[in-house]
């Protein structure tokens, strides 16, 4: 079988393919870590703004620990064609309430789960990232994403 040839990646698109990447790829992994023992899950965003990445999260969960000793954290996207967006990433909790009260407004499951945004066991994280990097499918490499 021969080795499958990938499109060739144009850094002025690599941007672009990343966001396309993760808008078709929708639930990413979400890496953590418990003392020195790596965690990994899928997440589902309650919202993106460019590479920032909000994910909902209850305080009982694993993560909540996890993420206050340490808040590096690495979110993973592949879509169907097994592109990659790898976002190496640092959490910090929401506590803006305008923003807050958007998430909730546009996020039925939150509101169908927990009934009020100021339900004791919600936590909203950001993701901001350091560092973003996209693969396309074989192409065994990763380009660096500016952070403008």
């Amino acid at each position: 079988m021969s080795q499958p040839q990938p499109k060739p990646v144009d850094p002025a698109e690599v941007s672009d393919l990343a966001l396309a990447t993760i808008r078709r790829a929708k639930f990413p992994m979400l890496a953590t870590v418990e003392g020195d023992q790596p965690r990994l899950r899928p997440v589902s965003p309650v919202k993106t703004d460019g590479f920032i990445i909000y994910v909902a999260n209850l305080r009982r969960y694993g993560k909540t620990a996890q993420l206050a000793a340490n808040p590096k954290a690495e979110l993973c996207y592949t879509d169907d064609d097994h592109h990659q967006v790898r976002i190496t990433a640092t959490a910090e909790i929401v506590t803006d309430p305008a923003l807050l009260q958007e998430i909730w407004g546009g996020n039925p499951l939150l509101r169908a789960y927990l009934r009020t945004p100021d339900n004791p066991e919600l936590i909203i994280y950001r993701f901001t990232p350091t560092q973003v990097r996209y693969m396309r499918e074989w192409a065994l490499e990763y380009f660096e994403v500016p952070l403008a």
